[in-house]
């Protein structure tokens, strides 16, 4: 189950985030669930698979919204990284390191939840 303590100790910048939800724990807690179920990684897996560029970057730029309403910074900072390394790209190329380091952390926050 999610807390807010949880939350600061993965890296959340809790205060901004709930600073967004009017300051109420348990919208906020809502929220940041609603982003561990957004469809748009494992979309953003896919398209990483399918060498899709363009899926890529729109799956990307979803979660960037997502997670940085909720300022979610370890999945954050890497998601604006990719967004701007596929932001008018024509080739996916080399994404392991900002792809892994969302991914990871999307897996850790995740299992923070159960």
């Amino acid at each position: 189950m999610l807390t807010v303590e949880k939350l600061k100790d993965f890296g959340a910048n809790t205060a901004e985030g709930l600073s967004r939800c009017i300051n109420k724990e348990d919208f906020y807690i809502r929220m940041v669930n609603m982003v561990l179920a957004d469809k748009n990684f494992d979309r953003l897996a896919r398209a990483v698979a399918d060498n899709d560029v363009k899926n890529a970057f729109e799956a990307c730029h979803a979660l960037k919204g997502a997670t940085g309403n909720v300022s979610l910074t370890p999945i954050y900072e890497p998601v604006c990284a990719l967004t701007e390394q596929l932001r008018g790209a024509t080739e996916l190329g080399d994404v392991s390191a900002h792809y892994n380091q969302i991914m990871d952390a999307h897996e850790r926050l995740k299992k923070l939840a159960e």
